[in-house]
């Protein structure tokens, strides 16, 4: 009889992928879901890059490449990294991956031994905790409530770290709050990590591009303390800001040490990323800058007008995202009530009928590590979001 490993024992299934597969389900039965779920622009991949991989097909760049990534991507990575966060990196001290995920879990398996902890803190996005155990980690999880404005304070920091702690890992513009870290605040985090040399520092920025006080980038540690630079992984990719989720393309930038070591994990576990995606993804930092532009504009829109829209339904609190596109929204009030008789115990119980009698998907906070809560994506058109929270209303509104 077939045995799966621990590891397969233990492994649990994305929460998000998991709803959308839900939500597609529901739909295929005829219902009008609406799905606020993924983390995925709606809006299509930019023409430059979407022009760029028909001519790799067109031209025969569909070959093997090197298990890093092409020297001409890496060369143009450096230049993006040189742009936003000031940084010079060399191509040795750059890796593409096929998607920044892949780029979070190889650095986690190449920095953790059995028992080491990584720090993250809660709200935090849905697969840190299982990258980290499946690297044989142990995930730290420091609970960052609403006095922390969901965020990792200096002190809270201080407390985790002890003698196994091998990284800190986390995101800005967050992933599930939208919120992002203010160079103050960097600057704070900087002088506790200081202290403690043998603290890697991952720095997932896959958002830092759609942030909506009028800056060209999100405010990054290395920034303010890039004397961090020799400890500090720096993730991206191209399915945010360029809307090429399905392209598979992430990339890093840090240690030589590191990024080699990843380099090679990635030789064995992927071979190399697409060189299709590749040479799309090229052409998109090259050229898209724009675009990007306008996708902002697109996003602080529909985040007023989502936010106008759910702060009108009782009993909800939403925070105003800094940038990304998601509302977190803390649903405490109507937990501990009931709908046709049943109780409403946890988010994931209100995220559930939410989706099973009103057909709207949302990805429950106790996912992200907080119960109370749910993360709703804006990535979609005003109009959806404002029937969403229609039905939201009169879900609310039928709780006794």
């Amino acid at each position: 009889m077939l045995q799966l490993s621990k590891r397969a024992q233990n492994l649990k299934t994305s929460p998000t992928l998991f709803l959308v597969a839900k939500a597609k389900e529901l739909a295929s039965q005829g219902h009008d879901v609406i799905s606020l779920t993924v983390g995925e622009p709606d809006w299509p991949t930019f023409e430059v890059p979407s022009k760029a991989g028909i001519e790799a097909i067109e031209k025969n760049i569909t070959k093997y490449t090197a298990a890093n990534g092409t020297v001409e991507l890496r060369q143009m990575i450096a230049k993006k990294y040189k742009f936003e966060i000031d940084q010079a990196y060399s191509t040795k001290e750059i890796t593409v991956a096929s998607g920044a995920k892949f780029i979070i879990f190889a650095a986690l398996q190449m920095l953790c031994s059995p028992g080491d902890e990584v720090i993250i803190g809660a709200p935090y996005w849905v697969s840190y905790p299982m990258m980290v155990e499946l690297a044989d980690g142990v995930p730290r999880i420091i609970e960052c409530g609403e006095q922390e404005n969901y965020k990792i304070t200096p002190e809270l920091l201080e407390n985790a770290i002890n003698a196994k702690t091998k990284a800190l890992l986390f995101c800005s513009p967050s992933n599930p709050t939208s919120l992002l870290y203010t160079a103050d605040e960097l600057k704070a985090l900087a002088e506790v990590l200081r202290k403690h040399p043998q603290v890697a520092i991952i720095s997932d920025d896959m958002y830092n591009r759609l942030v909506f006080d009028g800056s060209k980038v999100a405010p990054h540690i290395l920034q303010v303390a890039p004397d961090l630079k020799d400890r500090t992984l720096a993730v991206n990719g191209g399915s945010k800001a360029y809307s090429m989720t399905g392209w598979r393309i992430g990339w890093a930038a840090g240690p030589e040490k590191l990024i080699t070591a990843m380099a090679d994990y990635q030789s064995q576990a992927t071979g190399s990323p697409s060189s299709i995606s590749q040479h799309a993804a090229l052409k998109a930092i090259e050229q898209c800058e724009p675009d990007i532009e306008q996708v902002v504009k697109k996003l602080v829109s529909r985040k007023d007008s989502g936010l106008a829209e759910l702060r009108s339904v009782p009993g909800f609190k939403v925070s105003e995202p800094d940038g990304a596109f998601y509302f977190w929204v803390d649903i405490k009030a109507c937990i501990g009530k009931m709908y046709d008789g049943q109780l409403i115990r946890t988010s994931k119980d209100f995220c559930d009928i939410l989706l099973e009698k009103f057909f709207v998907a949302t990805v429950p906070g106790v996912e992200c590590g907080m119960d109370g809560f749910m993360r709703l994506s804006f990535a979609v058109s005003e109009e959806t979001m404002k029937r969403a929270v229609v039905r939201m209303k009169d879900f609310v509104g039928n709780l006794s």
